[in-house]
């Protein structure tokens, strides 16, 4: 079974650093467009919509570009993170968008049965169980209800843990669920319209600096007690090299599910 950080330091990470989260959020802003561009043609009957785990709202706003008739409810358990884009609809002289502080642990809140559209990007891999979490959105929705998902997946940072192995050290990166359950587990309730597996490679000087750029964005929350000093410097120097990249010699991979699918009628 996986295990998962608590909702205490997972919330603290991002509130120490819902500043600057959006500059260093190139991965989570491309996914989210990539999903919203998904969800601007479904033929979404009456009910509530919402973006589940919303953070500052990279995915809401990437589906209010490409279908502004569409107004989803936005969930997140870290305040911070919601009156982040409250604060930039205010600064725009625009309406904040509907927002509701709600731990997803928890299921979905009674505003949310019947739902025509639930969408998520880059938040149900931090709860706890998500393949049943998300079996659970599944069961929400109304009858030609629509789900739209994308997160990382198992597939995610082989180099991080080949360097791990190799040093000897733990890797502390966050467990993440596979792939192949959770697709599983939606065609058990979907009919599914898309499910990909997407792979994204990012580069840098040195291995560490992955692991930076996540603090930096408040996702270095882990369930595995942190490394010392002296484990640190070994995972680095058994980091895998890629000569010849650009931007820097190391490299991180990551797996991402997009998964589109219609609960049908019954």
């Amino acid at each position: 079974m996986i295990s998962s950080p608590s909702l205490e330091l997972v919330r603290g990470g991002f509130e120490r650093r819902v500043s600057s989260y959006e500059q260093g959020a190139a991965l989570q802003r491309s996914v989210a467009w990539r999903l919203a561009h998904h969800c601007c043609s479904l033929p979404l009957l009456e009910g509530p919509c919402a973006d589940l785990g919303s953070g500052t709202g990279l995915l809401s706003r990437a589906i209010a570009q490409q279908r502004p008739e569409l107004d989803l409810l936005r969930l997140d358990a870290c305040p911070a993170l919601l009156s982040q884009e409250g604060a930039a609809a205010l600064a725009m002289a625009a309406t904040p968008p509907a927002s509701l502080i709600w731990d997803l642990n928890q299921g979905l809140p009674p505003e949310l049965q019947q739902a025509s559209l639930l969408a998520s990007s880059f938040a149900l891999h931090w709860l706890n169980h998500p393949v049943e979490q998300m079996e659970h959105w599944c069961q929400e929705l109304r009858p030609d209800g629509w789900l739209a998902l994308a997160l990382p997946t198992a597939g995610s940072f082989p180099q991080w843990r080949q360097a791990a192995a190799r040093a000897g050290v733990a890797c502390t990166a966050l467990p993440l669920p596979e792939a192949s359950a959770l697709v599983a587990a939606a065609e058990q309730h979907l009919d599914l319209h898309r499910a990909e597996r997407l792979r994204f490679s990012q580069h840098a000087e040195s291995g560490l600096s992955f692991l930076r750029r996540m603090r930096d964005l408040g996702a270095g929350a882990s369930p595995s007690p942190p490394l010392r000093p002296g484990e640190w410097r070994r995972l680095e120097a058994h980091w895998p090299s890629q000569p010849g990249l650009g931007g820097g010699g190391k490299l991180l991979r990551w797996e991402m599910l997009l998964l589109l699918g219609r609960k049908p009628p019954p």
